[in-house]
């Protein structure tokens, strides 16, 4: 059962659908028995799984039985794989979901990846226990079987409640590039639904879900237009042609009864390259004068598009499906669009159903894939030789090592002691990206192969199994070769001359195996490579006790307890490793701030000053105005903490100065002062850093907290995020201040007890009430920081945010789910901004003040968004200053046909191949 265990590789041989679900697989995840459900869906048990644990659940409100389970798997450094077999060059649909339910008991919202062979396929992210979460996506089968893996566990344990294949027929979602990408499901959208219900099979024959337009959700088609009408029919539709969206979906659509149908809505993993298709058909009654005829119109955009929707023209006939779109096109994040009738129209637009899928960019996986499937074909009843997906990606088999390449080779095989009979495998001759080999402790027989062709080759164990013949003198022709163990074997013969010169070779217990020169006589010998001793770096700390030895020979007792802190603080620098602080005497510390001539700054830890160096540097002095034992705690700590921490993002420290009564810190001068002076302080005055500098202010900063919390160890929690916190320099480039208040993590542990240090308005409310430090208070501080930069506003005012609101955080939250993120926005902003960006990083702030530290982010997730955020910014800059060129180049644009539907505008028109960049018409 234990090496059971180990294995991490789920063989799920297709089922057979019964003859009603042709190519339809349904997999209940966890379940015991097999059933089929009220849809008429037969789900398929995977009780004969050994592997992984079942845990059954009970929601509120959902009865369905295949979301009373679910399966689970550890939380390592492993994936976990389900095999689905399939029918090669065919189209699928394949779909997993996810609901949590609280299976482990410990209320740890799990988050981890999801994978499709070598492919990254989504990041599963579960917000709430009782919601179920879903990915989607379509692809061509280019073998006789597909691997669905989870791996990852950033928190909780992955998991899984069901797995669905459904397939396709003919041509439905054929695409130019459907050999190097999957489409993966942003939206699929019933407009005029009359209830919340989405629509299945057996409405859709290919069980795809269509979600109703009513679902009420944050971000989710909102901006409805006055006068947005819902219409419905029980006519038949004539729906038979390519992707074949079912005709209760056609049955029913929305109308702009005053012109115009304007929504907004969110795309998963957008902004990139998309396929979109609006599908269009008349179901209202018109009279023979009337006309519908309309176009869709990107606000903030110029209407590049000329082409006109007619929808009975276009479909020649009414009850008829008309299906525009592209099959390549860029789309933003946050896509807000509006359909308006033309001047010649006597009825508004119509809209029945739309679909968005994202490109996303298969992964050839490891270039020995061939080579090591067929070196474990012999060994496929063996628990290791079961793991499954691709060898290297997205984590790497646990006994294979690959690097860093996009299409990675195995550097490195582990299998010591796993049963291993017969001859050593030919085909691993054939890995030539081979760097170490482990196959000891086996039972393999026969000679050793050449490995000629794996230059790379540097340690070689076959010790401990039962290999006969001699040792080959190919073995010289390893380059790097530096390390060979072939111990207790059956090898005879001579020992390759030179070879123990090159390597260090261990071939005892071998006793028909000699050196040339003393045939007859064995000789048991090691010749190891010698380590040198490591060269000790210490570095000599000399206090400023020391220094000013004898300026008080007799201090009395208060002034000898007030002297522990920093005597403790000397003695911890003198025996840390790294560099020490440099400690500045009283009169150097004078002659640089002309006795503290020059004030820039205070705080409640003191009083900060400018000074200038003798060599010209310019220093801030933070002078600690504070003699209790907290205020000089609070300096010890800063100095410890300061002393081994370096990187661009943070306050550079230069040292401290410590005498009797004074207590003194001394920066870098930062000369553009606080984040929080730019926002809404003295260093506005009239003037307003922009929105793109702003968010490089947020990444310069999120980079300085992400090194605290993953690149120091143990890891540092700040404490005290605020805007106030973050100094910028003369080159406008933000670095995090201030560690007076930081904690260091303990290693292994959830949390730091704490009593509760911070600022209002900044604190993180779980800290607040349990005393327990996480570095996701450091993100939610962090998160007030992103909605002051958003709106100018400061994290507390009693006047900004009405009369029943204090703080920024309740303020902007009702704005952003309500979908009004204009009003929040800094108005000294001027409209210069995309609003996409802006929507990115009013999402990933609100999700950084959640309640509850693991519904936050990491910071690094939380830098990626600003990143992400830049770079639209940056897009969209560019596009902008050559948009005159791309108008005078329309080149795209002139040849549209009649009818086809522009989804994107020139501006934002970026394809995968130019070539093959023109609307279909359907």
């Amino acid at each position: 059962m234990g090496s059971r265990l180990l294995l991490l590789f789920f063989l799920l041989l297709f089922v057979h659908a019964s003859s009603a679900q042709p190519g339809f697989l349904s997999l209940d995840c966890g379940g015991a028995v097999n059933f089929t459900d009220d849809l008429g869906l037969s789900w398929t048990s995977d009780f004969n799984f050994s592997y992984g644990a079942v845990a059954s659940i009970s929601v509120a409100n959902e009865t369905r039985k295949q979301y009373t389970t679910v399966r689970h798997f550890p939380a390592d450094s492993r994936k976990y794989c389900y095999r689905l077999d399939v029918t090669s060059r065919t189209r699928y649909l394949i779909r997993a979901t996810f609901l949590y339910g609280n299976f482990d008991s410990n209320n740890v919202y799990p988050k981890f990846d999801i994978s499709v062979g070598p492919t990254h396929w989504s990041t599963i992210v579960i917000s709430d226990a009782n919601t179920i979460e879903s990915t989607e996506l379509i692809f061509l089968a280019s073998s006789s079987s597909i691997s669905v893996c989870l791996s990852n566990a950033t928190t909780g344990q992955p998991f899984i409640s069901t797995l669905e294949l459904r397939q396709f027929n003919g041509s439905v979602y054929y695409t130019e590039f459907e050999n190097q990408f999957y489409l993966s499901l942003s939206a699929r959208i019933n407009f005029g639904a009359d209830n919340e219900a989405s629509i299945r099979y057996p409405d859709d024959p290919y069980d795809r879900i269509w979600e109703s337009d009513s679902v009420k959700k944050a971000n989710y088609l909102v901006d409805v237009a006055a006068g947005t009408k819902k219409v419905s029919t029980d006519m038949p539709i004539d729906v038979n042609i390519d992707e074949r969206p079912p005709e209760r979906v056609m049955q029913t659509a929305v109308v702009g009864t005053n012109g115009s149908l304007t929504y907004r809505l969110n795309l998963d993993g957008f902004p990139g390259f998309g396929w979109a298709v609006t599908y269009f058909a008349e179901i209202e009654d018109l009279d023979p004068e009337e006309s519908r005829k309309f176009r869709l119109v990107l606000p903030g955009y110029p209407d590049m598009s000329k082409a006109v929707v007619n929808i009975e023209e276009n479909a020649q006939g009414k009850y008829r499906l008309y299906e525009p779109g592209y099959t390549n096109l860029s789309l933003p994040f946050v896509l807000s669009f509006r359909f308006g009738k033309t001047s010649d129209s006597s009825r508004g637009p119509l809209v029945n159903a739309m679909e968005i899928h994202k490109y996303l960019e298969k992964n050839d996986g490891t270039l020995d894939g061939y080579v090591i499937s067929r070196v474990i074909l012999s060994h496929s009843t063996e628990d290791w030789a079961q793991e499954g997906g691709d060898p290297c990606l997205p984590v790497p088999w646990s006994w294979v090592q690959c690097n860093s390449e996009a299409r990675p080779r195995i550097v490195k095989l582990s299998l010591s002691s796993k049963n291993l009979s017969g001859n050593v495998p030919s085909g691993l001759t054939m890995l030539t990206g081979l760097v170490e080999l482990w196959l000891d402790g086996n039972s393999l027989t026969g000679p050793i192969p050449d490995f000629t062709g794996c230059t790379d080759l540097e340690i070689i164990h076959l010790e401990n199994n039962q290999l006969t013949g001699e040792l080959p003198s190919s073995l010289l022709n390893l380059p790097n070769l530096r390390e060979l163990y072939v111990q207790n074997n059956l090898l005879s013969g001579t020992i390759p001359s030179g070879l123990s010169r090159k390597v260090a070779l261990n071939y005892s217990g071998n006793i028909n195996l000699h050196e040339g020169a003393r045939r007859g006589r064995h000789i048991d010998i090691i010749i190891g490579s010698s380590v040198g001793a490591a060269v000790l770096l210490i570095t000599t700390i000399v206090s400023c006790l020391f220094m000013h030895k004898g300026k008080k020979r007799h201090p009395d007792q208060e002034q000898l307890r007030d002297s522990l802190p920093v005597q403790r603080l000397v003695s911890s620098l003198r025996n840390a490793p790294g560099e020490a602080a440099h400690c500045f005497t009283t009169f150097e510390i004078e002659g640089a701030t002309k006795k503290f001539e020059k004030k820039i700054g205070s705080g409640g830890f003191g009083v900060v000053y400018y000074g200038k160096m003798k060599d010209g540097r310019e220093i801030a002095v933070k002078v600690l105005t504070s003699n209790s034992y907290q205020g000089k705690r609070e300096f010890s700590n800063e100095v410890t903490l300061l002393s081994r921490i370096h990187h661009r993002n943070l306050v550079q420290f230069l040292g401290f100065c410590q005498e009797v009564g004074k207590s003194m810190l001394v920066y870098e001068f930062m000369h553009n002062g606080t984040l929080k002076e730019h926002l809404y302080g003295p260093l506005k005055r009239g003037k307003s850093i922009n929105w793109i500098k702003r968010l490089e202010i947020a990444e310069d900063a999120a980079k300085g907290i992400e090194y605290l919390h993953t690149g120091c160890v143990p890891a540092i929690i700040h404490r005290d995020l605020k805007s106030s916190n973050i100094l910028v320099d003369k080159n406008m480039r933000a670095k995090v201040a201030d560690f007076g208040l930081s904690k260091l993590a303990v290693d292994g542990a959830s949390h730091v007890s704490s009593i509760v240090r911070g600022t209002v308005g900044y604190l993180d409310p779980e800290y607040y009430i349990s005393q327990q430090l996480t570095d996701k208070s450091d993100v939610y501080s962090f998160g007030v920081i992103l909605l002051e930069l958003m709106s100018g506003q400061e994290a507390i005012s009693n006047e900004s945010f009405g009369v029943n609101c204090r703080n920024i955080v309740q303020w902007a939250k009702l704005h952003i789910e309500s979908g009004n993120i204009q009003g929040i926005i800094d108005p000294s902003l001027c409209g210069e901004y995309d609003i996409q960006s802006m929507w990115k990083i009013a999402e990933k702030a609100l999700t950084c003040v959640q309640p509850h530290g693991h519904m936050r982010p990491s910071i690094s997730e939380v830098l990626k968004e600003i990143q992400d955020a830049i770079l639209i910014e940056r897009e969209v800059t560019a596009v902008r200053e050559d948009i005159s060129d791309e108008m005078s180049r329309n080149s795209v644009h002139s040849s549209l046909n009649l009818g086809s539907l522009d989804l994107g505008g020139a501006e934002n028109y970026l394809a995968l191949d130019e070539s093959l960049a023109q609307p279909t018409a359907r």
